[in-house]
């Protein structure tokens, strides 16, 4: 039995996407003090982190930037994910984090050469790729499922409306009332 080894790049993905997911989920969509705060913290840990960088020097250097670029990507996509609060918003990010994360991959296979350098740089694209198309599957999914409980939502009001028909008066009017209210009409 062949077991699955993962790239580093595919990793990141995963926690990338795992993290995405729970930040849009614990956050309020539209809350502007944690959205300006988290890109206020990405600016700065950038600027730190880029500062270690200039210790370094080649290809080394090149990584660590890229390192440093990715992490504020990072950080400000999944703000702007959560703070939108839109499936389209959440792909956008997950499309803007791998292909931040493509960058660092790339410039690891520079330090490569040969046909591991050409493997290290196809692999890297076949991570990028990967999470792109995996980002819009979700957010097309999703934009199906919200049209789906829509719809539900829409033929179940129609129902309780139709029964309240069958009243008449203050009655009539308070069985409109609760089906609106139910079914968020």
């Amino acid at each position: 039995m062949r077991t699955i080894a993962f790239s580093p790049v595919m990793r990141a993905l995963a926690v990338c996407t795992g993290t995405l997911a729970f930040a849009c989920g614990s956050h309020a969509a539209g809350d502007k003090a944690a959205y300006d705060s988290a890109k206020a913290s990405a600016k700065s840990t950038y600027e730190a982190a880029k500062a270690k960088c200039d210790a370094l020097k080649d290809n080394a250097r090149d990584i660590c930037i890229a390192q440093a670029k990715a992490a504020r990507t990072r950080t400000d996509e999944q703000a702007e994910a959560a703070y939108k609060g839109t499936p389209k918003a959440r792909e956008q990010a997950i499309r803007e984090i791998a292909e931040a994360d493509y960058k660092v991959a790339r410039e690891r296979c520079d330090d490569k050469i040969g046909n591991d350098k050409d493997v290290c740089v196809k692999v890297a694209k076949a991570a990028l790729v990967k999470a792109q198309s995996n980002a819009k599957a979700t957010r097309v999914t999703t934009d199906a499922r919200m049209d789906a409980s829509k719809e539900k939502r829409e033929a179940d009001y129609k129902v309780a409306a139709e029964k309240c028909n069958a009243m008449t008066g203050d009655a009539k009017s308070a069985c409109v009332k609760d089906a609106k209210a139910k079914y968020g009409m």
